[in-house]
C-alpha cells in the first residue's frame, strides 16, 4: 500500500480541514488513516498509540486513573502526562475555536499544571449572550462576563487562574478545591531558595474577588468554605491533605514552606511543615525523593543539619497521609515528646 503524500509543513501537527483544503490538500488525503480526527473539522498527526475515535485527554482521564490504581505511577508524572495530552487536544480544537471562546474549568486547571484531573471532554466557555459551543469532545459553558476573566497560555485563550478556580466549584469537592487553591496561590522559589511572589499564579485576594464577583447560588457557599482553608505555602497535594487532616483532629497549626536556620542565621533548609515552638519538622516525601539520587543526597544532608541544630524530623510518605491515620499519630507523638500538651478537642 503506497504511503500517504506528505502534508504541507506549514500546517503543523494539528490543523483545520478548511486550512488543509486551502493549502491544496485533497479530501481523500484528509481521510487517510495516518491522521486522527480529535474534533469535527480538525485533523492531527497522531501521537503514539492514539485512537482516531477519541481525544487524547479523554483517554488520559481514564488511563491515568488506571495507572494510579494498578502501577502506582507517581502523581507528578501523571499530572505531566495529563497536561501534555490536554494541551495537544486544546491546540487541536483551537484550530476551529470560535472568536471569544476560551478554555476553562478542569481543562484550564490542567493546562496551568494544577493537580486536577481533566474530564473526558475539553471545557470551553463563552461569555453571554453567545451560545455555548456544542461538539463531540467538548463540554460547552456560557458564563457571565463578570464571572470570567480571560488570559493567554501558550497562545491559547484561557480563563485566568482565579476564574478557573471559581469555575471548578461546579466540578470539585470542598477538599479538592482547597488542594487546587493551594496550588494557585503557591509562591515559587528559585534554585537558591528565594521566593518570587510575582510568579504566583494567583493570590488569596484574587480568589476572593472572583468568588465575590457575582451570584453562583449552587457553588458560592462551597467556594467560600474552601477559601477559608486555603493557605500559601503548600507545594503539593500531599502537604495540603496532611494539613487539612491535622487541623481536623486538633494538631497545632504549622508554618508552611518555612526556612530553617541555625543560631547564626545560616540557612539549613526549607521545609514544608514546621512546628517552631516544638522544634519539629515534618517532611512529606513524594516519589521523587526516592527515585532521584541527587534529591536523596540533599535530603540526608539537610536532615543531618537539622538534627545538629536541635530540630526533630519526621518523614512521612503518601501512605502515611492518604491510606491511614498513622501519619497523624506519628506527628502527634513527636510533638507531645517536645512539649505539646495534647489534643484540646
Amino acid at each position: 500500500m503506497p504511503r500517504p503524500r506528505p502534508l504541507p509543513v506549514e500546517l503543523g501537527d494539528a490543523f483545520s480541514v478548511a486550512d488543509a483544503l486551502g493549502a491544496g490538500v485533497s479530501k481523500r488525503r484528509l481521510r487517510a488513516l495516518d491522521l486522527a480526527t480529535p474534533f469535527h473539522g480538525v485533523r492531527r498527526v497522531p501521537s503514539k498509540d492514539e485512537s482516531t475515535a477519541e481525544t487524547e485527554a479523554g483517554r488520559e482521564a481514564r488511563s491515568s486513573t488506571e495507572a494510579e490504581q494498578s502501577t502506582g505511577e507517581a502523581p507528578l508524572a501523571l499530572d505531566r502526562r495529563r497536561r501534555a495530552a490536554t494541551l495537544r487536544d486544546a491546540r487541536a480544537y483551537s484550530q476551529i475555536m470560535r472568536p471569544g471562546a476560551f478554555f476553562c474549568g478542569r481543562t484550564a486547571a490542567c493546562l496551568f499544571g494544577a493537580p486536577v484531573a481533566p474530564g473526558g471532554e475539553l471545557d470551553v466557555a463563552v461569555c453571554a449572550p453567545q451560545r455555548a459551543p456544542r461538539a463531540r469532545g467538548i463540554h460547552g459553558r456560557k458564563v457571565s462576563q463578570r464571572l470570567a476573566a480571560v488570559t493567554e497560555l501558550e497562545e491559547l485563550p484561557i480563563s485566568t487562574p482565579a476564574s478557573t478556580w471559581t469555575m471548578l466549584g461546579r466540578d470539585l469537592s470542598e477538599r479538592e478545591l482547597v488542594v487546587a487553591g493551594d496550588f494557585f496561590v503557591q509562591i515559587p522559589r528559585d534554585r537558591f531558595g528565594r521566593q518570587h511572589p510575582e510568579l504566583a499564579l494567583a493570590t488569596l485576594d484574587d480568589l476572593r474577588a472572583m468568588t465575590d464577583a457575582g451570584a453562583r447560588p449552587p457553588t458560592t457557599k462551597l467556594l467560600r468554605a474552601a477559601l477559608e482553608q486555603i493557605r500559601v505555602g503548600s507545594s503539593s497535594p500531599l502537604e495540603t491533605e496532611f494539613r487539612l487532616d491535622a487541623a481536623a483532629v486538633g494538631l497545632p497549626d504549622p508554618l508552611l514552606d518555612a526556612e530553617i536556620r541555625d543560631e547564626h542565621g545560616r540557612l539549613l533548609g526549607i521545609s514544608e511543615i514546621v512546628y517552631p515552638e516544638f522544634r519539629t519538622v515534618v517532611e512529606i516525601e513524594g516519589d521523587h525523593h526516592r527515585t532521584s539520587r541527587a534529591q536523596w543526597h540533599r535530603d540526608i544532608e539537610k536532615y543531618r543539619a537539622y538534627v545538629d541544630a536541635g530540630w526533630h524530623v519526621e518523614r512521612l510518605t503518601s501512605v502515611h497521609v492518604r491510606n491511614s491515620r498513622h501519619g497523624l499519630s506519628i506527628v502527634a507523638a513527636a510533638l507531645a515528646k517536645r512539649g505539646w500538651s495534647g489534643f484540646t478537642r
